[in-house]
Parts: structure tokens; C-alpha cells; sequence
């Protein structure tokens, strides 16, 4: 019966950790979906690379945000759609989309975040033209 009760914990521990990272990878999506630098912003950590267009550089977290507020406002999002996503071992989660604005521009947009305590904070953001 203990086995039968560890199995279960387990699996019950390894199912709400696959939860949180899809809800995680989902509310990124959302906050890019809506254009919301500040939502997208509360999953940057202190620092962040960020990459818009040709323009790269390493910001932190509030310069950033001020900057991707500028891009949403110039680029306003119509649409946007997860490609791929998942993580690895070294508990870091990464996400492939497309990004299309309401002038008709498309942007491949990417992140990684990695783990820091309970949250996963995105270490990278990239919004590239296709």
C-alpha cells in the first residue's frame, strides 16, 4: 500500500509541474497576445537580453519592459500563436511563436526562462522579422 501511495505522489507532483509550465508558456503568450508589457514584464528577471529587430542588447527589467511597451505600441499584435515550446533538464522552458501585427508585419518571436525558486523567469526575448 506505501508503494501505491508513492507512485501516486509522484505522479501527482510530476503532473502539476508539467501544469504550471504549460500555464506559465500560456500566460507569456497571453500577455504577447494582448500587447501587455507590464504582464509580460512580471516574468522578466533582473536583467534581460533582448532583442528587437536588429536592435540587441542586455537591459534590465524596467528598461526592458519600456521597451517592448514601444514595440506593442508601433507593432500592435493581432495575432499570436505558440510553434513550439518545451523545456529541458537544466529546468529551462523556451517558446517559438509568430507574431503578427495589425499593419500586416510578422515577427518570430522566442523566449527562455529559466528557473529561479518557484517561478520561471525569461532570461531572453526576441522579436525577429520573418
Amino acid at each position: 500500500m506505501n508503494l501505491v501511495r508513492y507512485f501516486l505522489v509522484c505522479f501527482v507532483l510530476l503532473a502539476s509541474s508539467s501544469f504550471s509550465e504549460n500555464d506559465i508558456c500560456e500566460d507569456i503568450g497571453n500577455a504577447i497576445r494582448a500587447g501587455d508589457s507590464k504582464q509580460l514584464a512580471s516574468y522578466f528577471g533582473n536583467t534581460i537580453d533582448l532583442t528587437i529587430m536588429n536592435r540587441e542588447d542586455t537591459y534590465s527589467k524596467t528598461q526592458a519592459e519600456l521597451i517592448v511597451r514601444d514595440f506593442f505600441s508601433k507593432n500592435p499584435p493581432k495575432t499570436f500563436s505558440i510553434l513550439h515550446k518545451g523545456s529541458s533538464k537544466e529546468e529551462t522552458l523556451y517558446g517559438i511563436g509568430s507574431l503578427t501585427t495589425t499593419k500586416g508585419a510578422v515577427f518570430r518571436t522566442s523566449y527562455f526562462a529559466r528557473q529561479s525558486g518557484k517561478k520561471y523567469l525569461i532570461q531572453e526575448l526576441r522579436f525577429e522579422t520573418e
